[in-house]
């Protein structure tokens, strides 16, 4: 993070190239800053064993243990046919519990001399089972031999052994002594806090951090460090955030404050229903922003389903009073014709700008895709230019560069974590001073996230649904354990149908040629694997429903790699109730408004994950009948997965479930690809459990960026900046 010369130099010159290598191929360590941030990832006591009980199946495991018993074994095989065949199995222990060690063939002369009965060592290796019993096959071992002159024991200098992040390639001790023979670097690290902020915190210096960290000789040396190591990345982190506020606010726009008795009065008058206390709040502090002469650039995230696209057409209604044009993008086609075709719906005549039978205050509404018919497109792009459509949804085929605008006032990006960092400066770009900005998310985010991930946006939430919904009923079929709850599952759809109703059954993969391993680039999950069984598709489910549980009902199919038209005709045919069932991949996820539709069946449920199943459950339950969740799994009951859509039935709580969610997953998976740099800007602090630190942390940045923005007088703070906003974490700041 804080990189100077010393700790710039490149691993290949201190380590040599082929520990450099990888170093660099396995854990994107480079430099020598690189590595003494690689921190461990937990300790063991000299004088303790640990606990063997609770190693995870299939996973690289580190442990220290003891030697308990060793036997080496012969045997006939097809290689040694006449019992030339050796096998060691070393029994090792932690004083509870024990683990059996396995060597075959050549491998086991050097560890029968090693591991005598009575020798400590650390092991390393992946957890296997056979015959019922875990074990460790060829692992890596060091042994730990007390006061001699053992070169392990001498890098491990100090009561507390670190065990660090490994690989398969790279065991812990290894990594352990490349950071011994680094470790003089660290009184050269520049400390990016300043003084005040340092002393008045009782925060040790970086420097003694680092030594702490690497080398601690009691359990306060590592508390220590680990308190002035959070600290650090929270506050340059929100220093970085902290100087794009600033840096935004100085930016020029163009005040857009909507005429009275114009476009929006109509709009609002025409609204059959009064919009919620939150809705009104939130619109209230959009107008606000709308209204001042530098950018907007605001968060709206709410629960699945409390009125974020009424909120956001109302801000765009505003700037097309104003005189200027309104866009909004969104990550998906299906998405976008929704967009378009819920909006015109919404504001009748008023969409309706330049036609016959259009309002007096009306204005022109368009769609633009990808996969449009070349006329349409023409007619399009001509009503941006000239001005005459004031409101235009489309997809990343808005920011292409023939798409102009002729007075582009506001951008609403919906789902803004679909999207990259290029693609929302593009669209901004469009406009003659920079466009206000309004980010939207139906995932409800803890505060610490979005005071991390979306740092340089200020935030509205939406946690008050509209009048006139229903509570959703969410429940777990175990399709394994009790095959019949899926055939009341079935019957249950049925009777929705029955009651004039419609439902949704969603599958994780479509199963045509996605059946091809080869042609498949996504990872199987841990579940896949366990299973042996690839995930539920829809083109046979749907068919199986068809001839099956659902005969007789009209039963159709939406994915992702239908042609537009056909998707936009099959959306069409279920909003207007001529289909029953609708089987489905998740481009159903966000943004999908069918009221009529009450029942939802997601297939391999414990293939999504918590907000997702979230998501997808809020299609249902949007007018005013029941809602219903069906949540299918044939995990067994005491696995994660199946805890984990416990937790989705439960509550209807989006910020609970992502709380949830966030505690069940790692930091990076939580910030998002797009939003890459979680490596190297979060390795210590856990935005779940340092609320307190990242708020603190928030409001000194907010401070000394006030009193200094380009931190003319802090020099170790600019370093510091300097290495996380590498292209990559340009990339995960820059929010637009």
């Amino acid at each position: 993070m804080d990189l100077v010369p010393a700790l710039e130099e490149p691993l290949k010159k201190v380590l040599g190239p082929a520990t450099a290598k990888v170093m660099a191929e396995h854990l994107g360590l480079h430099t020598v800053g690189d590595l003494l941030h690689h921190y461990p990832r937990r300790y063991e006591e000299r004088g303790q064993l640990t606990h063997l009980a609770d190693l995870p199946m299939d996973e690289h495991v580190t442990v220290v243990a003891q030697v308990a018993d060793a036997r080496l074994l012969t045997f006939a095989s097809a290689k040694a046919p006449r019992g030339k065949g050796q096998r060691l199995e070393v029994t090792i222990t932690d004083g509870s519990g024990q683990l059996k060690l396995v060597f075959f063939g050549n491998g086991v002369h050097k560890p029968h001399k090693d591991l005598l009965p009575g020798t400590r060592a650390l092991f390393s290796g992946k957890v296997s089972v056979f015959n019922r019993r875990l074990q460790l096959a060829h692992p890596a071992y060091e042994p730990l031999r007390g006061e001699d002159a053992d070169e392990a024991v001498d890098s491990w200098a100090g009561a507390l052994i670190p065990l660090y992040p490994a690989t398969a390639k790279l065991e812990s001790w290894k990594i352990a002594k490349a950071v011994q023979t680094v470790l003089p670097s660290v009184q050269e690290a520049v400390d990016p806090l300043p003084e005040p902020l340092q002393e008045g915190r009782g925060l040790v210096s970086l420097p003694e951090a680092l030594l702490k960290i690497h080398r601690p000789h009691t359990k306060a040396d590592i508390e220590d460090a680990r308190a002035r190591l959070k600290w650090d990345e929270a506050f340059v982190l929100q220093v970085a955030l902290a100087r794009r506020r600033h840096a935004d606010s100085q930016l020029p726009a163009v005040a857009r404050k909507p005429q009275q008795d114009g476009l929006l009065t109509a709009f609002d008058a025409k609204l059959p229903f009064t919009l919620t206390e939150g809705q009104q709040k939130v619109s209230k502090e959009i107008f606000d922003d709308l209204a001042t002469e530098h950018p907007m650039h605001r968060l709206l995230q709410g629960e699945v389903g409390s009125g974020k696209t009424m909120v956001a057409l109302r801000a765009m209604l505003a700037v097309v009073d104003a005189g200027g044009q309104a866009a909004m993008l969104a990550p998906t086609e299906v998405l976008a014709q929704q967009h378009h075709r819920s909006i015109t719906e919404m504001m009748g005549e008023l969409a309706e700008g330049g036609m016959l039978g259009g309002a007096e205050d009306s204005t022109k509404v368009v769609l633009l895709t990808g996969s449009m018919g070349a006329a349409g497109r023409r007619q399009a792009l001509l009503d941006l230019v000239t001005g005459e459509a004031g409101l235009v949804i489309g997809t990343h085929a808005l920011i292409e560069d023939k798409v102009q605008f002729h007075d582009l006032g506001l951008v609403v990006v919906d789902e803004q974590h679909r999207f990259g960092v290029e693609q929302r400066d593009a669209l901004r770009g469009k406009g003659k001073q920079p466009p206000h900005l309004l980010v939207m998310t139906a995932t409800p985010i803890p505060r610490t996230v979005a005071m991390t991930v979306f740092g340089d946006l200020d935030t509205s939430v939406l946690d008050q649904l509209p009048a006139g919904r229903s509570p959703i009923a969410s429940h777990v079929v175990p399709a394994a354990d009790k095959p019949h709850f899926l055939s009341r599952a079935w019957e249950r759809v049925r009777e929705e149908v029955s009651n004039g109703h419609q439902a949704y059954v969603v599958c994780p993969r479509i199963g045509d040629e996605d059946d091809d391993p080869k042609k498949s680039k996504k990872k199987p999950s841990p579940e896949d694997e366990a299973e042996k069984r690839p995930p539920l598709a829809v083109l046979e489910v749907a068919d199986q429903l068809a001839r099956g549980p659902l005969q007789g009902l009209k039963v159709e199919v939406l994915h992702g790699r239908m042609p537009p038209d056909d998707k936009d005709a099959v959306m069409r045919r279920f909003a207007a109730g001529e289909t029953h069932v609708l089987v489905a991949t998740t481009v159903i996820e966000v943004g999908v408004n069918v009221p009529n539709a009450t029942a939802m069946v997601i297939m391999d449920a414990d293939r999504f994950g918590v907000s997702q199943l979230h998501q997808l459950r809020g299609r249902v339950g949007r007018g005013s009948a029941a809602g219903l969740c069906l949540l299918v799994t044939e995990m067994p009951e005491a696995s994660p997965a199946r805890q984990r859509l416990t937790s989705v039935a439960s509550t209807l709580d989006g910020f609970e479930l992502s709380r949830i969610d966030l505690e069940q997953r790692r930091e990076g998976d939580v910030l998002g690809q797009a939003q890459s740099g979680a490596r190297t800007s979060l390795r210590m602090l856990t935005v779940i459990d340092d609320e307190d630190i990242i708020a603190e942390a928030r409001e000194e940045a907010t401070a000394v960026v006030s009193a200094d923005p380009d931190l003319t007088h802090l020099p170790g703070l600019r370093t510091a900046l300097q290495a996380l906003l590498d292209d990559e974490r340009e990339q995960y700041l820059d929010k637009g």
